[in-house]
């Protein structure tokens, strides 16, 4: 690839192997595994011609993976070479730095899945430190987790002095698993036992409407964190990420260039 030491057959495959997975043809276990689903099966039982982004978007997996973007898209890996992209390039740098975005999130995603649920509790606090909760103290973040702990996973402290402290509940669910309003109701009521006025409720997968209605309603201040929004805070608070590689824009000095 220009610019980088990575391949363009191992950049092609990757993304190959990213598509294929919105789309429902092969699943990631583990890292570093891959393997065809049922419906991967009957795809190449039916010999397609050609498999690119065309073909997947008969999966509405993929079309709510692609979302709106179809109507301004620069050309991808398997559509047609006469396909003129209507982007500029800096638009199809951001744009392709946003799908870089979207699957390193898929990629957090899979892996808090996949760890232990002693883990997901620990990268929750470790979520909260980085936003800053707890001010300038050591270890301001603690799990609390234990066998009847009335539903209350980590606490951690919303100022330097501890005045205010946040008790956090952290759940690692399955997408299609979602968080329901008495799941939420006694998180409240637990948060409402320890005497505070502030609780956090992370899970992997979503909330239902009620559950969000509820939170809205109670005196508390509730805030329930799904797995999109835990994956983007994750992302803008360096948690579980690194910077790998940094482009620099430029653009020409316009005041090189005036005459005095």
């Amino acid at each position: 690839m220009p610019g980088s030491t990575q391949t363009v057959i191992y950049n092609r495959t990757h993304w190959a192997k990213f598509y294929l997975d919105h789309a429902g043809l092969v699943a990631k276990p583990k890292r570093g595994y891959f393997i065809i689903t049922d419906r991967g099966r009957k795809v190449l039982a039916a010999n397609p011609p050609k498999i690119d982004n065309r073909f997947l978007s008969q999966f509405p997996e993929f079309v709510a993976f692609k979302g709106n973007r179809n109507s301004a898209q620069s050309p991808q890996l398997g559509s047609s070479p006469t396909t003129v992209s209507i982007l500029t390039p800096d638009e199809v740098l951001r744009e392709t730095a946003e799908g870089l975005n979207d699957e390193l999130r898929s990629e957090l995603l899979n892996r808090l899945l996949t760890s232990d649920p002693s883990f997901f509790e620990y990268a929750v606090v470790s979520l909260l430190e980085a936003m800053g909760y707890g001010g300038a103290n050591e270890n301001p973040g603690k799990i609390i987790g234990k066998p009847g702990d009335g539903g209350l996973d980590g606490a951690i402290d919303g100022d330097a002095l501890g005045l205010d402290r946040v008790y956090i509940q952290a759940k690692r669910y399955k997408v299609e698993n979602k968080i329901s309003a008495p799941d939420v109701q006694a998180f409240f009521g637990a948060v409402a036992a320890a005497k505070a006025t502030k609780g956090v409720f992370v899970t992997t997968s979503d909330f239902t409407p009620a559950a969000l209605q509820f939170a809205e309603k109670v005196q508390l201040k509730l805030v329930l964190i799904n797995g999109e929004r835990l994956t983007k805070l994750m992302l803008r608070y360096n948690v579980g990420v690194r910077i790998q590689e940094t482009l620099y824009i430029k653009k020409l000095d316009e005041d090189f260039f005036t005459e005095e």
